[in-house]
């Protein structure tokens, strides 16, 4: 039977959806499965198997906010990654390490594998040197050494899967690999996992309107723009009959619940925290109007963010600013801001607040392409085929060298 180790940093397993979707594909076609990833408050655990994957989870520093500070964190990450897959080896033989980033330097502890005819597949969930730039706003000599680690990832890797064709094209591009060496796979749910169910009425609090947010709460991800909207909604456009729930947690959380205090919508914003299962449903389903605040900047425009393929998937009509993967996606499915301003993203959604047709229009047409393009099925099958592949490459190999 074959195996391979999955190492992801940034999130534990199962909290990060694509990962344990992945995790659960290979699991299905044969492979035995293990996973690597980072401790959490909701998933504290140093092990336990779920669904007959194994989980062997690590503690990390707090969260990093500067440059140094995110090389400790990578530093520290780096050792426990390294130990773990030492472990794992001691119990059991596998055949590949699939790196999840961010960061670009999961390469450093699977290459000593490589050495020994593991195989090393690269899922390329972040552009690390435009997530940089995002956060920093400048480039400058650790941009380049971001782009020396993509580098080096990409050059190591025997398989890249892309989370969507923009990263297929840099893989290809920036990456020097082959176009037959990368495969494209989404990050849609499991339409057996998401779903519509009764909404949380306590969280509607009787307004007229919920505007949502689900996602990770970091300075890249615009919640802030979010609350701005919101102050626009209310002061600007007299839209008092709102509310916005966010459901996440993350980094900046703290900083965005004092914004809405300052400006003065702290009442009309509920911040859930972190949901799973039946209580991220409820929540979703309560959703009038998905918000996609992710500012416009370069590593917004390149990526696939998943709560456009969870909106959709529940027919939620969403709101965004103009960016060139998120239009990709959604096409006429979606509403863009016609100026990417909190203002722009309030003006663009009050048309679906007061107009009940145009929205339930809007969340139908969500709801169709979902149906029609963001299958799971589809994109683990393409997934399982490229693990297939490299398998079958490697025991060619193996048989040539005999």
């Amino acid at each position: 039977m074959p195996s391979c180790v999955i190492v992801v940093e940034n999130l534990p397993v199962p909290l990060d959806r694509r990962v344990w979707q992945e995790a659960c594909a290979l699991r299905d076609a044969g492979w035995t499965v293990s996973v690597i990833c980072p401790k959490s408050e909701q998933f504290p655990a140093a092990f336990e198997t779920i669904d007959d994957i194994e989980i062997f989870r690590h503690n990390l520093p707090l969260e990093a906010s500067g440059k140094f500070a995110f090389l400790y964190e990578y530093a520290a990450a780096l050792f426990h990654e390294l130990r773990l897959l030492l472990k794992v080896s001691r119990r059991r033989s596998f055949d590949v390490i699939q790196a999840c980033n961010p960061p670009d330097l999961i390469f450093l502890v699977a290459a000593p594998f490589k050495l020994f005819g593991k195989k090393f597949v690269f899922d390329h969930h972040d552009v690390c040197p435009e997530l940089f730039v995002a956060k920093f706003e400048r480039k400058g000599f650790f941009h380049s050494l971001l782009l020396m680690a993509e580098k080096a990832t990409f050059r190591t890797a025997d398989l890249v899967i892309s989370a969507n064709e923009t990263y297929r094209s840099l893989a290809i591009s920036r990456g020097g690999k082959k176009p037959e060496d990368v495969v494209t796979v989404y990050s849609v749910p499991d339409k057996a996992r998401i779903r519509r169910v009764a909404p949380n009425e306590a969280l509607r609090a009787g307004a007229g309107t919920v505007l949502g947010y689900v996602g990770i709460i970091a300075d890249q991800d615009g919640v802030d723009h979010l609350v701005r909207c919101v102050h626009h909604l209310v002061a600007d456009h007299g839209q008092r009959d709102i509310r916005a729930v966010v459901v996440g947690d993350g980094p900046a959380l703290a900083s965005v619940r004092q914004l809405a205090g300052e400006l003065g919508v702290a009442e009309h914003i509920t911040f859930t925290g972190y949901l799973r299962g039946e209580d991220l449903l409820s929540a979703l389903s309560t959703f009038d109007i998905g918000i996609i605040p992710d500012p416009v900047n370069e590593y917004n425009d390149k990526i696939s963010m998943n709560k456009v393929f969870e909106y959709s998937a529940l027919g939620i009509p969403s709101v965004s600013y103009d960016l060139t993967e998120t239009r990709r996606l959604l096409g006429d499915a979606g509403r863009y801001a016609a100026d990417a301003t909190p203002a722009g993203l309030a003006a663009a959604a009050r048309p679906l607040i007061e107009d009940l047709e145009l929205r339930r229009a809007a969340g139908l047409r969500a709801k169709a392409l979902a149906d029609a393009q963001f299958d799971w099925d589809r994109e683990a099958e393409r997934y399982v085929a490229a693990y297939a592949r490299l398998a079958a490459s490697a025991r060619t190999k193996g048989l040539a060298g005999a």
